[in-house]
């Protein structure tokens, strides 16, 4: 397929409700059979969501689901995904030479390692061929991958095209895997591969669309699992179970009870937090993130406790290494240690949490501040002024303190009301330096003793057990967390319309004492799950 043709159809993915002209437009009406058209609650609260592309962290799992190929290529090979936090929000998706030249090369070289490996295009490809021109096979193959790969089912014209241009390379070549090299070719680049693309059936209200099972199996695995569904959830669509909130509520269970469901919520976590990537050496990296994921596994899966607990906890699973770098006890191997009176308690104690926003070779407490406004309590802070450098740390006079200096910054004119509400915040965390290690003054200075003061609204705390507390003992938290489920299942950020869905959410989570996983089945039972709102025409 040539990149014209590509881009042309990937720019049409983008927008249109079909760009393949794989399947009837669901703004056509047809009359050629009774239809019964599906109503919509006018409190149902559905928003607009587009074609959401997969990102490059889904399309490295799917193509390691479909084929078994490890090898990451689209992390290394397409343009980065805007993360803010999560990095599956269509409305900051856009189409360029880049990526679609990206995509191309992507699926030639998937395609090239397939047919290489005898035995993974074993695993593949559904037959033994008896020769190069094997139709039989090929179909076979266009029927079972084709349907892995885009999705949902695949029909007699679809296949019969790939099969022919399977076979005619296969015949020109005189080799079987040449035909299925192209095929694969094209379907790594249709746009119901790269796209999430959503057509549903036109209900009784203009504009609104009711899904059909294999769009509520996609919602659904890349929401719990992070990759494309197998064959066992294509087959719970084609039996119907995925068309009632019951039966899509009893498959999340299901998938919630899968190990690819734990990597995909520490996932989740990470990127939400911002520690899903840490400025460190590998080894202490990978330190911080098995702390952390072993408290939301112990939470969220073990215990099925409180999802507030991650911030209450008062232990937390390290080795030795990590328990000297915090100064805790040693287990004398991975175990969970009492956090006694360190001033440490849960998530927000982590070296993955503390580590995130550093500047300046040292902490900010204007980043460490922003942090938690904008992705614990989903507040939005806003941009400096035009004109403001703030790539520059804050200046003072000689031998003043860092406490100092930012104050004297936060001060001055269009800065200060932001800084008021952040730096508060960040100061309050200052004893925990960015890659989580107690200290009791400023970097290199003894003079400059740090008080660990700070304050959220008018609440008052000390180091992260304080701020735990604080934010614990709020509303807002909570709050937050159901958005943000919100904002990784539907890839956008709530608007207007999708309010009463959230108004829901917001009742039922305290409802089920602050379980994540119910929150998480919740949203997918929702009936508002299973619709989409058309996108206004730009």
């Amino acid at each position: 397929m040539t990149t014209t043709l590509l881009l042309a159809l990937l720019l049409a993915g983008c927008k249109g409700d079909d760009p393949a002209g794989q399947g009837k437009n669901p703004s056509t009406t047809d009359t050629s059979t009774a239809v019964t058209v599906p109503t919509v609650e006018e409190d149902l609260g559905v928003g607009a969501v587009g074609a959401r592309r997969l990102s490059r962290a889904e399309y490295d799992a799917t193509i390691l689901t479909l084929m078994g190929d490890d090898t990451q290529p689209a992390t290394l090979g397409l343009p980065s995904d805007v993360v803010d936090p999560f990095d599956n929000d269509f409305t900051t998706q856009e189409v360029s030479a880049v990526l679609v030249s990206g995509v191309e090369g992507l699926a030639n070289g998937v395609a090239a390692r397939l047919v290489a490996d005898s035995v993974r295009r074993a695993e593949v490809v559904p037959c033994e061929p008896t020769g190069a021109t094997d139709v039989a096979c090929l179909e076979a193959f266009a029927r079972d991958f084709g349907r892995l790969a885009l999705r949902r089912p695949v029909d007699d014209d679809e296949v019969a095209v790939w099969v022919d241009l399977g076979a005619t390379f296969a015949a020109d070549a005189g080799d079987f895997w040449d035909g299925v090299d192209v095929m694969l070719r094209v379907l790594l680049q249709h746009p119901h591969f790269v796209y999430r693309i959503e057509l549903g059936t036109e209900t009784q209200e203009a504009g609104v669309f009711k899904l059909d099972g294999h769009e509520v199996a996609t919602r659904l695995s890349y929401l719990l699992w992070g990759t494309t569904p197998n064959r066992w959830l294509l087959d719970q669509a084609d039996q119907g179970v995925l068309d009632t909130p019951e039966g899509i509520r009893t498959t999340a269970e299901q998938l919630l009870a899968d190990p690819a469901a734990r990597a995909r919520i520490d996932r989740f976590h990470a990127m939400w937090l911002g520690y899903w990537q840490l400025p460190h050496d590998p080894e202490l990296t990978a330190a911080f993130r098995a702390e952390s994921r072993a408290l939301v596994e112990d939470v969220v899966f073990e215990r099925q406790a409180s999802w507030l607990e991650l911030f209450t906890a008062q232990e937390t699973f390290i080795d030795d290494t990590l328990a000297d770098h915090y100064g805790l006890p040693a287990p004398g191997g991975p175990a969970w240690v009492d956090y006694g009176s360190s001033g440490r308690q849960g998530l927000l104690s982590h070296g993955s949490f503390l580590s995130v926003n550093a500047k300046f070779g040292d902490t900010s407490p204007t980043l460490r501040g922003k942090l938690v406004r904008e992705r614990l309590l989903c507040q939005t802070i806003p941009p400096p002024p035009p004109g403001v450098n703030t790539d520059e740390p804050p200046e003072g006079e000689v031998g003043d303190c860092k406490e100092d200096r930012y104050a004297v910054h936060a001060s001055s004119g269009a800065c200060s009301s932001c800084h008021e509400l952040i730096d508060p915040i960040g100061f309050g965390l200052e004893n925990f330096d960015q890659q989580g290690v107690y200290r009791e003054h400023d970097n290199g200075d003894p003079d400059c003793a740090i008080s660990g003061d700070g304050d959220l609204d008018g609440e008052p705390f000390q180091g992260p057990a304080g701020l735990s507390d604080v934010l614990v003992d709020g509303q807002t938290l909570a709050r937050c967390a159901v958005q943000q489920s919100f904002r990784i299942a539907l890839g956008h950020e709530p608007t207007e319309a999708d309010l009463p869905y959230l108004d829901r959410l917001n009742d039922d989570f305290p409802a089920a004492d602050h379980r994540l996983d119910q929150l998480f089945l919740d949203l997918v039972s929702d009936e508002a799950f299973q619709y989409r709102r058309e996108e206004e025409a730009p």
